[in-house]
């Protein structure tokens, strides 16, 4: 770490993180739960403790989230609003730990973080994404400098020697992938992919708000194994404090030299990188359709060959990695291959940053082990279903994965298990349904997601999904015939074997997950139109029952006056205007209204 003495001061970043010091998580989860308010309540207390902002801990059910440092003493409050603040105020000046809000005086005390492993993730929620002393003081650079003491190709190496995968969906290994750009001829080109488009998913966004210097540090050991000077990181518009957290940051690195011309008086050793901001297309995420966003192009795919390593960005050899794939690599420098190799499963190596969303208690962002299973995931990590629900499924892999039911509980979480039971690693989206969710209403989520996000390029996807979604539209209707099963499984398979990208050949995998694991939920919306879950309104008919008392409360929650009857008498559901909200259903006190 000598290299780094004169360009950042490690001993004021190390004074920070030991002293006594109060931080409040201000990313984009938690400024979304009050964060930003409860800072400035903070602030104007005038305590006499530094107080700071950091990034994201991964605990976004537990918004806002304040720890505090008071001598030996550390620690962490959870669900700290506004309303709350004064009574943590009062505990610090008092020097005193407010039980009240306290989750835990270490991450290892807290049940979320108990079965994962935070290597990607070891600086968020801890030190200030944009001080780069604090980033050195818990061991940033480390790893560029340990590349920068071999040779580009032992680099290369050392990252195949790690098993590291590309997190981003395919999983294809990221050496061979450096290695093919390596040897290409001319201006190499190196690419940073921020573009997650998963409904339910937001790990790259973590990353960039809360420890951009990770992904800044690996960019340049990557560019450095590769030959680039030139790198790009491509994100949606959509990601304002993404954006606004890697703009300063990449200037704070060039400030100091960790960008630019001759990084760390390295006479040669050259390297720049620049943002570009796409406008939120889900095909973007596509390597070929992302090349052509960033060349200021309309964001379609292209037919391959020639790869991206062969011509991408204004026809150079183009290496593109997304954010946990890069940002892994300056662990890999750090912690050494071997080290990094002896974590995951044989074929799926290292760690992976995983988004729990849907009905699970305990929602947020987490790092765990590559082999971990999907019942620890839900149950031990996130906690399981919410309260009076029961397990259904999880969807795996966003739009391109697929539904697991509970008898895949005990998959491993590595690409080549999930594949196995039609399921898709992705960049890490994982949603939890109950049992009030359709399985049939799902699949056409999904398809609805995907039809509206088909960049339009190819027929099999812009008129494929198209149709598949007009049929699931018809199942859910209760319009489907046992015929429309067939059409889908048809549809689905032209789709898969002729689309022209990833995207488009991965569309039909809800469904078709859905059809193989719940088949029988799609019977009975065709044969007894009926939902079996209640989630699909136009299937359901609610019919007020002869213990209605005639209170009237449903009747004045009726947004459409469907509902008539006189005090103390019986009241009536007037089928043709219903629109099925459930409004009177939710509002009567008496269990007087059926749902069926």
């Amino acid at each position: 770490m000598k290299f780094l003495e004169n360009v950042v001061d490690m001993k004021k970043g190390h004074e920070d993180l030991n002293h006594d010091r109060i931080t409040v998580g201000m990313a984009t989860c938690g400024i979304s739960a009050g964060a930003d308010h409860v800072f400035e309540r903070l602030k104007g207390a005038e305590l006499q403790t530094m107080l700071e902002n950091v990034g994201c801990a991964g605990m976004c059910y537990a918004e806002p989230i304040v720890t505090v440092k008071q001598g030996d003493v550390f620690s962490i409050y959870g669900h700290v609003t506004e309303d709350k603040v004064d009574m943590l105020i009062q505990a610090i000046r008092e020097r005193r730990v407010c039980s009240e809000l306290l989750l835990g005086h270490s991450l290892e005390e807290i049940e979320y973080y108990k079965k994962q492993k935070r290597l990607l993730m070891s600086n968020c929620g801890k030190i200030n994404p944009l001080s780069v002393e604090q980033y050195v003081s818990a061991g940033g650079y480390a790893g560029l400098v340990n590349a920068l003491k071999k040779k580009p190709e032992e680099v290369i190496a050392d990252v195949l020697k790690s098993g590291l995968r590309g997190r981003g969906g395919a999983g294809f290994p990221t050496g061979k992938k450096w290695q093919l750009v390596a040897q290409q001829q001319g201006k190499r080109m190196l690419v940073c992919n921020g573009d997650e488009g998963d409904p339910g998913a937001f790990m790259n966004r973590v990353t960039m708000e809360s420890d951009p210097f990770r992904l800044i540090e690996g960019m340049t050991i990557a560019a450095y194994a590769i030959g680039s000077q030139d790198g790009v990181i491509y994100t949606r518009a959509e990601y304002p404090l993404a954006v606004e957290t890697l703009l300063k940051a990449i200037k704070i690195a060039e400030e100091k030299n960790l960008l630019g011309k001759n990084i760390l008086g390295i006479q040669g050793f050259n390297f720049t990188i620049k943002m570009k901001m796409g406008a939120g297309a889900f095909v973007c995420g596509e390597e070929t359709a992302l090349i052509n966003s960033t060349m200021g192009l309309r964001g379609q795919p292209r037919f391959k060959p020639p790869y991206p390593a062969q011509r991408g960005i204004d026809d150079n050899p183009t290496n593109i990695n997304n954010v946990s794939t890069l940002s892994l690599v300056s662990v890999i420098m750090s912690m050494g291959a071997d080290e990094f190799a002896k974590i995951g499963t044989e074929k799926s190596k290292g760690t992976a940053m995983i988004c729990l969303a849907g009905k699970v208690k305990r929602t947020g962002v987490v790092e765990v082990p590559v082999g971990i299973s999907i019942r620890e995931l839900v149950f031990d990590v996130g906690g399981g279903v919410v309260e009076g629900t029961e397990f259904k499924a999880v969807q795996i892999g966003g739009p391109a994965g697929g539904c697991v039911s509970e008898q895949y509980l005990d998959t491993k979480l590595d690409y080549e298990s999930l594949q196995a039971i039609g399921a898709i690693m992705g960049s890490g989206g994982m949603i939890v349904l109950n049992n009030e969710a359709c399985m049939v209403d799902v699949a056409r989520y999904f398809m609805s997601f995907t039809a509206g996000e088909s960049c339009g390029k190819c027929t099999p996807c812009r008129e494929g999904t198209t149709r598949m979604l007009e049929i699931l539209d018809k199942i859910t209707k209760g319009l489907g015939t046992k015929e429309d099963l067939e059409k889908l499984k048809l549809l689905a398979g032209f789709i898969k074997e002729n689309s022209l990208c990833g995207l488009g050949q991965a569309a039909p995998n809800p469904v078709l997950s859905t059809l193989q694991q719940f088949g029988d939920e799609y019977t009975v919306h065709i044969e007894k139109k009926e939902c079996p879950s209640h989630a699909c309104k136009n299937l359901l008919r609610y019919t007020i029952l002869d213990n209605c008392i005639g209170c009237g409360n449903c009747k004045r929650h009726c947004p459409v006056n469907a509902i008539s009857g006189k005090p103390k008498e019986k009241h009536v559901i007037d089928q043709e205007k219903c629109v099925r909200c459930g409004a009177c259903y939710e509002a009567c006190a008496f269990d007087a209204i059926e749902r069926k």
